[in-house]
């Protein structure tokens, strides 16, 4: 289907052509146009352009206003202060472009006009590592980003950069030799069984290493065997990878996240890249020799005393940092994928290390001015006392345990408003509700920026939070379950209640914010949208009576349609952030 133009876009494009007829000399204007307190939208862009043109913005004003005569858009038009326009649109307007929004499975968002190939590398856990809350917002903004550019039309590919390769696996390798059925095990291994042991081989292989003089001797050189690609070495890496891949899964599927095991190429993918990229970027001169060492140097990155801090590709003792390894990944994502941006979904504090690695690889000529790298930069996830979050014990706080206290939590929510819920389901909406509130709260709050965990908080049915959203569409499928033979229709012809037209301009800026939120990487614009929409449904089911014998017919189906495009605009929109909506609650 063809996409459905918003009420917003129709009024802009009308004034712009009254624009251009009132003014030919300012070509194609801007009439700079936007929601508004006082009418429905101002449009502000005469004051601009008469200053440009040196002419009176009222006059300019009026002049606008000359060439849009009210009727099927517009009800009501005035010029105010120095030469804003007061546009309120009509009712018919408004229901007209609902309606055909509503018969378009999209919603009206229309697809990119130019769509790319993204390059996205989010949720980067590690091998032979418990999952911790540091996690927890790579993996739940990597999913949303991914979910917005998907359904705007770009071509995205996932790629989990999992800590896969190092120093440690050759204690951990020489270990599983030397004492072979350590992570033996049946079939069907829970995540759980599968970390313990993964644990107990970590702590017991790393007291050895420690203790035993012998031992570390022996395990340094199976490093030398892993690097060598020494094939007995290699097959007991990959019953590692396997075990932690089982671990890991269980815990994505517990956050509702499916991750594909061709996305996961860690940093083990890209080892036979390596000492060619160091040998191509030390002959082309962007990297030099610096004491045994191969580094790129930056005019702006100076260390506390004013030296600078050059970026690592080589160690001097010819080991490879993740430099190396990043440039690496550019390669294959630039070369071999065709991607023509790739995203970064890590850390805020990895911001200076990823600059050194974007510049080092415009430098070489692997990004040019056809692709662009960005980095999605998160904040961290900081306890009530404003702390990053620790356990009491000031430990790191397992992603799983917060999981399952977040369900358990939203269990109790549900349990206390299920009228008519088996306990399964009273479970399978605990998961939904509960994951949800994580997640939302996450997405809610800009990346950049830190986010307090306060599980009281996520899971309350009032204020900012994913159950206030869900129990708002839950709601609306309750009423249009008790609505019998009475079916939502749109009724153009029908006056509007201010609380019905405030719902209604809301819906329709739904398209907008969803190309907003994926052309800015910024899922929270989207969260705040959903939080008005909930909020703005609210205040209309408290001041329009939906199924009411007194009403008309048609009015009762008409707010049906408000309820029904309402409920399906919740939906689409908490999928986009990975978010699951109940029917019931």
């Amino acid at each position: 289907m063809a996409s459905v133009p918003s009420l917003a876009s129709t009024l802009h494009q009308r004034i712009a052509d009254a624009l251009s007829a009132a003014l030919p000399e300012a070509g194609a204007a801007d009439p700079l146009l936007r929601r508004s307190d006082r009418a429905d939208f101002q449009a502000n862009g005469m004051l601009a352009l008469a200053k440009k043109l040196k002419g009176n913005p009222r006059e300019l004003a009026g002049k606008v206003v000359e060439g849009l005569p009210t009727g099927d858009l517009i009800e009501e038009i005035e010029v105010s202060g120095p030469g804003f326009l007061n546009i309120t649109v009509s009712d018919r307007a408004i229901t007209g472009t609902l309606a055909a929004r509503a018969a378009d499975d999209r919603l009206g968002v229309p697809f990119k006009e130019h769509p790319g190939a993204t390059v996205i590398d989010w949720a980067q856990p590690n091998v032979a590592k418990e999952m911790h809350v540091g996690h927890l917002r790579n993996t739940v903004i990597g999913n949303s980003v991914v979910r917005l550019l998907e359904f705007t039309g770009e071509k995205v590919i996932s790629r989990h950069h999992i800590g896969d390769w190092g120093t440690q696996f050759g204690m951990l390798i020489q270990y599983l030799i030397e004492h072979p059925h350590e992570l033996d095990h049946k079939d069907g291994t829970s995540g759980e069984e599968a970390m313990s042991n993964l644990n107990r081989l970590y702590k017991a292989s790393r007291a050895l290493f420690d203790s035993d003089e012998e031992f570390k001797t022996r395990a340094r050189r199976r490093v030398v065997d892993l690097q060598a690609g020494d094939a007995e070495t290699i097959a007991l890496w990959q019953r590692f990878v396997d075990e932690s891949k089982i671990y890991f899964y269980s815990v994505f599927d517990k956050l509702d996240v499916e991750i594909r095991d061709e996305d996961i190429v860690g940093e083990s993918g890209y080892n036979d890249m390596l000492a060619e990229t160091c040998r191509m970027l030390e002959e082309s001169g962007v990297a030099v020799r610096s004491e045994g060492a191969l580094c790129v140097f930056f005019d702006d990155v100076k260390g506390p005393e004013g030296n600078p801090v050059p970026l690592i590709v080589q160690k001097s003792d010819g080991g490879f940092g993740y430099a190396a390894t990043d440039l690496s990944a550019i390669r294959d994502r630039v070369f071999n994928l065709k991607a023509d941006t790739l995203l970064y979904v890590v850390d805020t504090r990895q911001s200076l290390h990823f600059k050194m690695v974007f510049e080092t690889a415009r430098r070489a000529g692997w990004l040019t001015d056809d692709v662009e790298a960005v980095q999605l930069g998160f904040g961290t996830v900081l306890g009530k006392d404003g702390k990053p979050f620790k356990t009491r014990e000031g430990e790191t706080v397992r992603l799983v345990d917060l999981l399952d206290e977040a369900i358990e939590r939203a269990a109790a929510v549900v349990r206390e408003k299920a009228r008519d819920l088996t306990e399964e389901e009273i479970a399978d909406r605990a998961a939904q509700v509960g994951i949800g509130a994580v997640k939302y709260a996450d997405l809610s709050t800009s990346a950049a920026r830190d986010y307090k965990f306060d599980l009281d908080q996520m899971v309350s049915l009032n204020g900012d939070t994913s159950v206030y959203l869900q129990y708002a569409f839950a709601r609306i499928q309750s009423i249009l379950r008790k609505a019998g033979t009475a079916g939502p229709v749109a009724h153009p012809e029908l006056a509007l209640a201010p609380a019905e037209r405030a719902l209604g301009l809301h819906l329709d800026q739904f398209a907008a914010t969803v190309a907003e939120a994926a052309g800015e990487y910024a899922p929270h614009k989207l969260a705040g949208y959903l939080y008005q929409l909930a909020s703005l449904y609210t205040s209309f089911y408290d001041q329009c009576q939906v199924l009411s014998e007194e009403n008309p017919a048609e009015v009762v189906e008409n707010r049906l349609f408000l309820c029904d495009l309402t409920a399906r605009t919740l939906h689409q929109g908490m999928a986009l952030l990975g978010i699951r909506t109940p029917e019931r609650l």
